[in-house]
């Protein structure tokens, strides 16, 4: 039975992601960060799947949390086969570089490229011993074009250096049968994170070219394909799962002081 370890995998597009898994028939190590009421609720909620599931409390930020949710995943289920890096911290309050804090730079930088590092460092031996690995990470639409994102330095910052990353070890790893591919979600937002595409058929949304907005199964089918065994031909790519919207332009607005 293939093993997944899913980051943030309780809420939002990450639960999404872990139903999928559990569909297709995988055990799944759930990282959540704080909210045990929402982790009681998900253990009602997939109780056919108690025997393949767990949940593990930590913050990607923290490199012994990362240590622990791995250490936990090895000891109930021996193997991790897909590594989806869902987790990633992000700040919704649109402001320039100059007024950031150094915590929430930092945090930009842990939550969305350290992380993935302390991930990698523990995982990839094992996936090296079973020769079969699947890595997903997660950046924004044109990441890989490494593009300016007004009013999100950090967080475009970190995700642009995760595409490289994702690129870089996709190349390493290749022989070992370990694939590496980014997804890149566009303006999923709210409650949509967690619907499925048939939820959303009848939401017109007309900022989407295609005319609905995006679902959390949306990122979750791609995801799933990228994890076949048979999409090994697949790797050191960057999806973008965007329905066309241009997300990085989506305010920008030029302000001119007077001289």
């Amino acid at each position: 039975m293939r093993h997944a370890v899913v980051t943030a995998g309780s809420k939002g597009l990450g639960k999404k992601v872990t139903e999928q898994l559990l569909q297709k028939g995988c055990s799944v190590t759930v990282n959540f960060r704080s909210d045990l009421s929402r982790v009681n609720e998900l253990k009602e909620e997939w109780k056919k799947y108690a025997d393949r599931l767990q949940f593990v409390q930590g913050d990607v930020t923290q490199k012994e949390d990362i240590k622990n949710i791995f250490t936990q995943a090895m000891k109930r289920f021996g193997r991790i086969d897909y590594l989806i890096n869902n987790a990633g911290p992000y700040i919704s309050e649109r402001k320039k570089l100059v007024d950031y804090t150094d915590k929430e730079w930092y945090e930009m930088i842990e939550g969305n490229l350290s992380s993935v590092y302390h991930f990698l460092k523990l995982v990839i031996p094992v996936m090296r011993k079973q020769k079969f690995g699947r890595i997903i990470t997660y950046g924004f639409h044109e990441a890989e074009h490494a593009p300016g994102w007004v009013y999100r330095s950090a967080y475009g910052a970190a995700k642009v250096g995760l595409v490289s990353l994702t690129k870089t070890v996709a190349l390493e790893e290749a022989e070992h049968g370990i694939t590496v591919n980014m997804v890149s979600p566009g303006d999923i937002v709210g409650e949509m994170k967690e619907l499925s595409i048939a939820e959303t058929r009848d939401i017109a949304d007309s900022n989407t070219p295609i005319g609905r907005p995006g679902s959390g199964e949306d990122i979750a089918r791609v995801i799933d394909f990228l994890c076949d065994e048979d999409s090994d031909m697949i790797t050191g790519s960057v999806i973008s799962i965007a329905g066309g919207v241009d997300v990085v332009n989506k305010f920008r607005q030029y302000h001119h002081s007077e001289n």
